[in-house]
């Protein structure tokens, strides 16, 4: 560090628990990070040259550190989220929430109504919510609605109101969703004992909603009320379909939140489940965009404290995929089994389910930024130092030992670019051998494009085993392309990754984009030399019959192996057919061939 006055302020940290912030010579705000102790993490910075080139350049940049001290590490966690989403700086993940997410309101009010909100007025009325959508908040109202019938007006509806018969019953009244409250057909206390119940719905309990639909069922139906009691049981039934969607795991699983997480090289997705009575009663997705090479961990922590602040959540449990640290107050639960491990998976879903959607998206608005994010993860997870955006891939065809011949197909951007692709005829090798051809198909590929000075590749893949992968090796340090081409291998059966040098094989996630590409490639390499091997055996089985038939020499031959491609076609062919290619008179020299062997 050649700053003497960063130097200085590094010094000067202390090693408490706290919040740092960087800035450029501007003045402007680069990043916000929280820390255990001050003195350390600031100093890790500036130590050492980074893996991320972001981050070198962050450091570069940094020319004043203001801290905050703060009592725990917990501390830490939420004023770095309060400051990253009040000073966005730029080197941050951006904690950005636009929404006004949608309330369900119980209005603090005689013959409380029940409505949809994105406004909370601190009037001593209940809300529930934040919902992640009004259309989660319309089901549930809609489901509120068939089972109890609440009033919908916004009349003063006072005692004194109702005693001077101020209003008049409506058409809600008339068609049975209202009970006439206004003009005091309905009771006060009967009235708020639906909103109780109303509310123990919203919290995700039903039972004791069910409970009391089912006593008054009886009830009815014992006093001979059938229609009334019928009423009843359909409520029941519509509790219970919504009950049954809603409940996931054990009803006594309650008050429980679950976080998990996935992740790319550019992109991370969190998703959250809020989980009472053993029902789901919110889900939402947070969608965080990489700044540094930030951790899962780190994500996590950080998602987990805004997720909590921007919904109210107040659990005292929250299940995630691996430990962190929220302070005493919180319970953090690991589940390796039973109900908590199953909805932990359910959530870790979601936040596929919500990745792939996205990236469907991006496909078909931005194909560009798609491209760059699959190079961008090849690139990591096949460890490779370059984006492998021009890749080739090699594989022999040679059936039953005869005529061996290799392709080569070439993939640009992650696509085919069938206008480079290449077969190769077995020039060297007598009689099948496998890794002999593939020495020799490589050599004979790089050789060309090295003295026609065309691009190379920055990956080889080699459609085999180690041995396969070794025999192209050395082609390549024959020409002296070791270390300036990546080279790998993968076997067939178990989708094993040989590299150079390296006994132990690598294996990919078999649902991972970067697996998918190489087996395409390798496909792609398989069909493509397949084809050629075809056409190769039917063009010398047609020569060597074409040769035994006298009269008929290398210039006929070759206009009828041009013309009809296999043998099979040149017998089922007739004699008027084959005229029109080589004269009538070699035509019945060949017809009267394939009819004597027939006969």
């Amino acid at each position: 560090m050649n700053n003497p006055s960063l130097e200085l302020q590094i010094q000067s940290l202390p090693d408490n628990p706290g919040v740092y912030q960087y800035y450029d010579k501007e003045g402007k705000i680069l990043y916000v990070g929280k820390a255990k102790n001050l003195k350390k993490r600031v100093s890790s910075y500036f130590n050492k040259v980074h893996d991320n080139a972001k981050t070198n350049v962050l450091v570069r940049k940094i020319v004043e550190i203001k801290h905050i001290v703060v009592s725990s590490e917990q501390d830490a966690l939420l004023l770095e989220n309060n400051l990253i989403k009040k000073l966005q700086p730029r080197y941050n993940v951006l904690l950005r929430d636009d929404k006004t997410y949608p309330w369900i309101c119980i209005k603090k009010e005689p013959f409380s109504r029940i409505f949809p909100t994105r406004r909370m007025v601190k009037d001593g009325s209940e809300y529930f919510g934040p919902y992640t959508s009004f259309k989660t908040v319309n089901t549930i109202l809609e489901l509120i609605k068939e089972l109890y019938p609440l009033r919908t007006c916004n009349y003063d509806l006072t005692e004194n109101n109702i005693r001077n018969h101020k209003y008049k019953v409506c058409l809600e009244f008339h068609i049975g969703n209202c009970k006439g409250g206004c003009e005091g057909y309905e009771l006060l206390e009967n009235y708020q004992k639906q909103v109780d119940a109303i509310r123990e719905i919203l919290k995700g309990n039903f039972k004791e909603s069910l409970k009391e639909f089912k006593v008054k069922m009886q009830e009815l139906a014992a006093e001979m009320h059938f229609e009334e009691a019928q009423k009843i049981k359909e409520k029941i039934a519509v509790l219970e379909q919504y009950q049954s969607r809603s409940t996931i795991i054990n009803p006594k699983t309650s008050n429980i939140d679950v976080f998990s997480i996935i992740s790319d090289e550019a992109v991370a997705y969190v998703n959250f489940l809020q989980i009472a009575h053993g029902a789901i009663i919110r889900s939402y997705t947070l969608e965080l965009k990489k700044k540094l090479e930030e951790t899962n961990e780190e994500l996590l922590e950080l998602a987990v404290v805004e997720l909590r602040e921007r919904f109210h959540l107040t659990s005292k449990e929250i299940i995630l995929p691996f430990a962190l640290d929220f302070g005493d107050k919180i319970k953090v639960t690991v589940p390796q089994l039973g109900d908590k491990k199953q909805i932990l998976e359910l959530s870790e879903r979601n936040a596929k389910y919500y990745r792939m959607d996205q990236l469907k998206q991006i496909q078909i608005v931005d194909p560009e930024r798609h491209t760059n994010r699959i190079m961008l993860q090849m690139q990591k997870d096949l460890r490779l130092s370059l984006e492998p955006r021009h890749i080739e891939c090699f594989d022999n065809s040679n059936i039953q030992g005869t005529n061996p011949v290799a392709a080569c197909v070439v993939f640009k951007d992650g696509k085919p670019s069938k206008k480079d692709y290449r077969h190769f005829n077995i020039k060297t090798v007598e009689g099948p051998n496998d890794f002999a051809s593939m020495e020799e198909v490589v050599y004979r590929r790089y050789k060309r494009l090295l003295d026609e000075n065309q691009p190379l590749p920055q990956l080889i893949i080699i459609d085999g085993g180690k041995g396969q992968l070794s025999s192209a090796l050395k082609s390549i340090d024959d020409l002296g392309l070791r270390g300036k081409i990546a080279i790998i291998g993968i076997a067939k059966r178990l989708e094993e990754l040989f590299y150079p040098g390296d006994s132990a094989p690598l294996y990919l996630d078999k649902k991972s984009e970067t697996l998918k590409v190489i087996q395409f490639l390798r496909n792609e390499a398989h069909r493509f030399g397949i084809t050629f091997h075809r056409d190769k055996r039917s063009k010398a089985a047609l020569n060597s019959t074409i040769e035994t038939i006298p009269g008929i020499g290398e210039k006929t031959m070759l206009a009828l192996i041009t013309h009809f491609k296999s043998v099979k076609r040149l017998k089922l062919a007739t004699e008027k057919d084959i005229s029109e290619i080589i004269g009538a008179s070699k035509a019945k020299k060949i017809s009267d061939f394939y009819n004597k062997i027939d006969n």
